[in-house]
């Protein structure tokens, strides 16, 4: 077996039955099992084990079956996946909605739909690697400014209207970034590309469902110059699979046109049932994302206290910057001896020197597991 990267393969992590939604069961090398409190997944309202999810999940197994089927066009297609559609696209105030399987195919089926071989593509440096993807199979040209630098960003719009002031660019930025738990300047990209007349897709699946009003991302209320947002119900909604918002003709282009809706296996079921179940849960707790808020702010005062740099950004993805790798395992596993289950993230998923300990703070976070991290990492 291949050595997974970022990866402890001697323990074996898996939800523990009966246990809350903050815990997990793992085995330790002596095969002992052991309970630790997650601050690694990104469930962040703790909605994968909610009741209300698995009984959606459930009867619509017993209903429609595991799988769809088929693909969209020919069986895949049910009552629910509609239902989904139209509930969000209400619900984020975008024309039409479409479900993928994954979040990586859909941010692929989002970069072809935009550009093509004779578009400028400028992107945050760190960008999620499927939107990468989706830019190297467009064949466009790419150009990359420095994480949330605005200045940059300008320079390279107006370079790109200038060269070819007939053909419009695309910016793709993420909302809230994965790795560094930074929120971009949404508003003020959007200024920019409204001014050297950009087309902009932005991927929210780390902040949906949390962030922004009533946790409809931080892209909520801004139309144009928005070409497409993308989410995820895998993270906040505690589901799987993932969707594109968009205005109808883009929609239309996509469902004509986009392979990666076209030719795959429709979304199961179960898991559009319980994603449903989700968005009526956090439509109905409108203040779920603004608590998770602070909370996490929280967290960064309290390390800031005891010596640590703030980290930066202020949703629940806190990223502790250590450089070295055996320095992040070191406290990886000192955590873990604690209970606290995180994970070192170190290269290639973040540059060299910036290895890191990755924290998420998640709705039901016993505080006793931050006092417990806080005690750890005070003694450094």
């Amino acid at each position: 077996m291949p050595e997974i990267p970022n990866s402890r393969i001697r323990k074996l992590r898996t939800w523990a039955p009966g246990k809350r939604s903050s815990e997990l069961i793992g085995e330790d090398e002596n095969k002992n099992q052991i309970t630790l409190i997650d601050l690694a997944s990104n469930d962040y309202l703790d909605l994968a084990r909610h009741p209300l999810l698995i009984e959606a999940a459930r009867h619509t197994l017993e209903t429609d079956g595991v799988g769809s089927g088929g693909s969209r066009f020919i069986t895949g297609s049910r009552n629910i996946h509609q239902k989904l559609e139209t509930k969000l696209a209400e619900w984020l105030d975008r024309e039409i909605v479409l479900i993928y399987p994954s979040g990586f195919q859909a941010n692929l089926a989002a970069v072809l739909a935009l550009s093509d071989r004779h578009t400028t593509v400028i992107c945050d440096r760190l960008i999620h690697h499927s939107l990468l993807v989706g830019v190297k199979a467009s064949g466009a040209k790419l150009f990359r400014f420095k994480h949330n630098n605005l200045s940059e960003l300008e320079k390279l719009l107006k370079k790109s209207r200038q060269n070819n002031p007939r053909k419009q660019p695309l910016v793709i930025t993420e909302s809230l970034f994965s790795m560094e738990g930074t929120t971009a300047p949404i508003k003020e990209i959007s200024k920019l590309c409204v001014q050297y007349d950009s087309k902009l897709l932005i991927d929210e699946a780390h902040a949906f469902g949390v962030m922004g009003s009533a946790g409809r991302g931080e892209s909520f209320e801004l139309k144009e110059p928005i070409s497409i947002i993308s989410g995820t119900f895998g993270k906040a909604f505690g589901s799987g699979g993932a969707f594109l918002a968009t205005d109808k003709i883009t929609g239309k282009n996509l469902i004509q046109n986009c392979g990666a809706f076209r030719y795959t296996t429709a979304l199961a079921p179960s898991l559009c049932a319980s994603a449903l179940a989700a968005l009526n849960l956090i439509e109905s707790n409108p203040n779920w994302g603004s608590e998770l808020k602070e909370k996490s702010n929280a967290l960064r005062d309290r390390l800031s206290q005891v010596g640590w740099q703030r980290p930066a950004g202020e949703g629940p993805i806190i990223s502790i910057i250590l450089g070295s790798d055996r320095l992040a395992m070191d406290y990886q596993e000192r955590l873990e001896a604690q209970g606290l289950l995180t994970v070192a993230i170190r290269p290639p998923t973040v540059p060299e020197g910036k290895s890191r300990l990755r924290l998420v703070i998640r709705r039901n976070t016993p505080d006793q597991a931050f006092e417990r991290l806080i005690e750890i990492l005070k003694n450094k």
